[in-house]
């Protein structure tokens, strides 16, 4: 962080007078200033738009018009380089989780102490994010999670053609050696495929590998 220099935040609020009360706190911080307030995702689309452009950005999750989640995933693809810091009321795992992959680099509960805060913005600046300790819970049970249920959701033909998909044989073979139509192995691969986020049979080798679905 340069010394002497104030990184710019933006707070995203509905809530005026919690918001009054974080820019009072937040300029009192000696590396940090508010540059402005919007009331939703709107107001910030508008304002950024119109060239004012934060280094930083406080998002709440629950706004009228255009919220937190519609919001980070507008800043993530529009502006990629502004740091995104959740702060909220809503403490579940799904909240967490749907901001992370929306783009935000840490999350906040709002009744955190302020110490905590500065710590959070001095980190966004120096490293690029913020993970508090009840995000990194949340995203190492997300992550166990995850495996069990994508191995616990496999029926055994699905398995089976997982199998045989990572071996040399063709569509027709597996469909043969299955007893199945061409046309019931053709969804068994376009439905694993969008389950498991990967395009193409190299990236299903790649998936039965990591969870030990074939060897070598």
């Amino acid at each position: 962080m340069i010394k002497g220099k104030r990184h710019t935040v933006a707070i995203v609020d509905d809530h005026s007078l919690f918001a009054g009360s974080l820019e009072k706190l937040i300029n009192s911080f000696s590396n940090f200033r508010v540059l402005f307030h919007a009331k939703n995702g709107k107001e910030l689309l508008e304002s950024i738009e119109n060239g004012n452009l934060p280094e930083i950005v406080l998002l709440d999750i629950n706004m009228p018009i255009m919220d937190g989640f519609e919001t980070a995933e507008w800043l993530n693809i529009n502006y990629p380089n502004i740091k995104t810091l959740a702060l909220s009321m809503e403490d579940d795992e799904q909240s967490i989780l749907r901001m992370l992959r929306k783009g935000v680099k840490g999350y906040l509960l709002k009744d955190i102490h302020p110490e905590i805060l500065n710590t959070a913005l001095c980190e966004l600046v120096e490293k690029g994010y913020y993970h508090s300790e009840k995000v990194s819970e949340t995203l190492l049970h997300s992550l166990s999670s995850d495996d069990e249920r994508t191995l616990l959701d496999f029926k055994e033909n699905e398995l089976t053609f997982i199998q045989l998909a990572c071996s040399e044989m063709t569509y027709k073979e597996i469909a043969d050696i299955m007893g199945l139509s061409p046309k019931t192995i053709d969804g068994y691969r376009h439905d694993l495929f969008n389950r498991l986020n990967i395009k193409n049979r190299v990236g299903l080798v790649i998936f039965a590998l990591k969870k030990n679905l074939i060897k070598l």
